[in-house]
């Protein structure tokens, strides 16, 4: 597959991986250690990965640059939600220690973004509430976050906030919401967009899209049915790249998808899917 010059995508495209501090590969992600996902990804034709981390800081950048040197792929950003996934820190948790725990291993990856030149996406670690207590949580989610964007303006990165459905996380649900509170702080800040999570919030993608693409700087994808991996001729796609083009999108697309059983071949029909709908049509 690797070599195609019919297409026409003048973004990135991605795959999620798992940094090697994670304590297994994430289930959205490749399901392998990053090297191995590395040599897959690259043969099939990815050019970038969006790398799951744990628990790292920019020390640890020469060990994950040395894992994808080999096979050309470049790092778009690091996703922090093995921090909430695998260890079930939160920026809400009751306990002020695990609080900062979370927000130490946030800042750690802000850091090693930085050392890469690239962004650091917030997802799930900020949180959920408990019965009585959601005023008190989301001043904590807040603050956190206000000093974490602060802190990576600093550093010459930048956050990026996913918004998910409730099942996740109780804050920042809408790209609306997000954009609400977003605004008002000083540095730097953007969207990722997951069709998934739009879709669960009864959103369409395609309306947020076309609306939001330029405050966006990725765009993750899934099929409808089950969070799988894409199908040639999801009629979603052509109208997406379409409005992301004519929005001004100037990021990066990421699949971000169950496995069904085999990486290689969900990331190869996920990459022939984005390819054909990025054809010219006449």
């Amino acid at each position: 597959m690797n070599g195609d010059t019919d297409s026409r995508l003048p973004w990135p495209l991605a795959y999620t991986v798992s940094s090697d501090d994670c304590r297994t590969p994430v289930p959205l992600g490749f399901d392998a250690p990053l090297s191995e996902a590395a040599r897959e990804l690259a043969a099939i034709g990815y050019d970038s990965v969006e790398v799951q981390v744990r628990d790292v800081t920019a020390a640890n950048v020469e060990r994950l640059t040395s894992a994808l040197a080999p096979f050309g792929l470049r790092v778009a950003a690091l996703g922090t939600g093995p921090i909430a996934a695998q260890d079930g820190l939160s920026l809400t948790d009751p306990a002020p220690d695990v609080r900062r725990l979370a927000y130490d291993r946030l800042l750690g990856a802000a850091r090693l973004a930085a050392a890469l030149e690239v962004p650091v996406t917030l997802g799930q670690t900020r949180g959920t509430y408990l019965p009585g207590t959601a005023d008190l949580q989301r001043g904590w989610a807040e603050q956190a976050v206000r000093q974490l964007v602060a802190e990576a303006d600093g550093l010459g990165t930048r956050l990026l906030i996913e918004p998910q459905k409730r099942a996740n996380t109780s804050l920042w649900n809408t790209p609306a919401q997000t954009l609400k509170f977003t605004d008002g702080l000083g540095g730097p800040t953007g969207l990722v967009l997951d069709t998934h999570h739009l879709e669960e919030e009864g959103i369409d993608p395609l309306a947020v899209v076309a609306e939001h693409a330029r405050a966006s700087g990725c765009l993750q994808l899934a099929s409808v049915a089950g969070r799988g991996p894409l199908e040639s001729g999801d009629p979603r796609l052509p109208t997406l790249f379409r409005a992301l083009r004519e929005g001004g999108f100037a990021g990066w697309l990421s699949m971000e998808h169950t496995q069904d059983g085999d990486s290689a071949h969900a990331a190869a029909r996920s990459w022939v899917a984005v390819h054909d709908a990025a054809r010219p049509t006449s």
